[in-house]
Parts: structure tokens; C-alpha cells; sequence
């Protein structure tokens, strides 16, 4: 099965593309394994502080995983142990944008709900069809699609495995706007070149901060996100942002 992960970095911000137009920009395994990789290097690069995730072509971010590459697995516990690249996607401790062109179904769907924020072309269309195939999502499908979307919608979504477009996961929260698709991929580099000039402690602690909130009593989250606010607080770029507020200038951040 042919197919890659393409990776590039511009400034701050790493692109990471999902490339197999030919097929809907599947997953097989071995995308996924080198998925996984490009997680961690985007962990472990300080320079790297934002991260845009788009399919390739114009007719899919991603049809979710290869359905020819399912019958390799051996028994159920093998695939139950598969590399699984949504896990990948939200093990990084960086802001994440999705930039959805086309179908982001099954894992597509998945992979993109797995990003903090998700900006969708024009053409954009989305499902979970795998009840249609006798299954159901296994990346997070269900608890992203009902904290975003509420639960009927979330129920009509995974029940009916029907598509949505555009203008209707913008009207229930999937995703945050929905530009031309020319215009896509330099809105998501936007977002995140924005985010990449803000001081990355403080980004990186908002991410973690919002994912409390998702799952913490409402009284542990906040004290929760007061320590978070005293980590941020006694960082040099904390200083920094004091010193250039007062002296009226744009701070210069170091992730310190």
C-alpha cells in the first residue's frame, strides 16, 4: 500500500499532511506508525510550537483508516494493541489546527476531533459511518462528538453513520470556521502563527487546562488552572510580557 506522512517547518509552526489523495487519504499502518513518530518530534522540538494537520488533493483530509488493511491483524487483540493515530495526535503537548478539506470520515473524523482546532473548507463533509459496516469508532468518535456537538446530535451522527457538510458542524461546534478551499491551509497557518507568537509555556498549559475542564469537577478544575497560572507566573516569558507591556513593545518569548 503506497502512501505518507508529509512533515515541514516554517517558523514556528510544523505542517504535517496526510498523503494518499489516490485513496482518500486512508491510513494504512505504516502512516500511522510514522504519524506516531512525527508526534513525538513535535513534542520534543522546542522550536516547534504550533502544528497544522491537512489531507493532501483536494477531495479528503481523511477517509479514517485503510478498511483493506483491517483483515491483516491477526485476532482481535492485535488490532485492540494497533498503533493508533489519534492517540498519537492528542499525546502532543503543542496546539494542533485541522485544516479539513473534503471527507474527514471514520478515523478522518476522528483524527480531526482529536485536534484543538478544526477549521473546514467550503466542500468539507463529515460522518462516522462505521455503523453502516457493522462497527463502531474507536478513536475517541463518541466523547469528542458529544462534548462538541451535544448528545442528540452526537446519537444521530453515530447511529445514522449519514454525513453532515460544513455549514452544519459549524452550527453545532465541531468545527470553528469554514473558509474557501483555496483560502484553507493559509487560514490553519494563520491560526497557528498567531499561537506560535504567544509565549509557549502559557499556550502549552491552556491546552492542558482546557483538557481538565473537559473531565475535573468544576472545583478542582479551577484550582487546577490556578496552579497552572502560578507555573506560568513565575516563568521568565511571564517577565518578559510585564517588562514589554510597560515598555509598549511586542515581547520576545523563549519558552523559559
Amino acid at each position: 500500500m503506497s502512501g505518507s506522512i508529509g512533515f515541514e517547518i516554517d517558523g514556528h509552526v510544523a505542517l504535517i499532511t496526510i498523503d494518499r489523495p489516490e485513496k482518500l487519504n486512508a491510513m494504512t499502518p505504516e502512516m500511522a506508525a510514522t504519524l506516531v513518530e512525527l508526534a513525538g518530534r513535535c513534542n520534543a522540538d522546542d522550536g516547534i510550537r504550533a502544528i497544522v494537520l491537512t489531507g493532501a488533493g483536494s477531495r479528503a483530509f481523511s477517509a479514517g483508516s485503510d478498511i483493506r488493511a483491517l483483515d491483516g491483524y491477526p485476532t482481535p487483540w492485535s488490532f485492540r494493541q494497533r498503533q493508533d493515530y489519534c492517540d498519537a495526535i492528542r499525546r502532543i503537548t503543542k496546539p494542533v489546527i485541522a485544516a479539513i478539506n473534503g471527507y474527514a470520515f471514520g478515523g478522518g473524523l476522528e483524527t480531526s476531533m482529536s485536534c484543538d482546532i478544526r477549521i473546514a473548507s467550503e466542500n468539507a463533509s463529515f460522518a462516522a459511518p462505521e455503523v453502516k459496516l457493522g462497527w463502531i469508532g474507536g478513536g475517541g468518535m463518541a466523547t469528542f462528538l458529544r462534548s462538541a456537538a451535544g448528545p442528540s446530535n452526537a446519537a444521530l451522527m453515530l447511529m445514522t453513520g449519514d454525513p453532515i457538510n460544513a455549514e452544519t458542524a459549524l452550527k453545532w461546534g465541531i468545527v470553528s470556521e469554514v473558509v474557501s478551499q483555496a483560502d484553507l491551509v493559509a487560514r490553519a497557518k494563520e491560526i497557528a502563527a498567531t499561537i506560535a507568537s504567544r509565549a509557549p509555556v502559557a499556550v502549552e498549559t491552556a491546552k492542558l487546562n482546557l483538557a481538565a475542564a473537559g473531565w475535573m469537577p468544576a472545583e478542582n478544575a479551577i484550582a487546577y488552572e490556578r496552579d497552572l497560572q502560578t507555573i506560568c507566573f513565575a516563568t521568565e516569558d511571564a517577565a518578559e510580557g510585564r517588562r514589554a507591556f510597560a515598555e509598549k513593545r511586542s515581547p520576545e518569548f523563549r519558552k523559559k
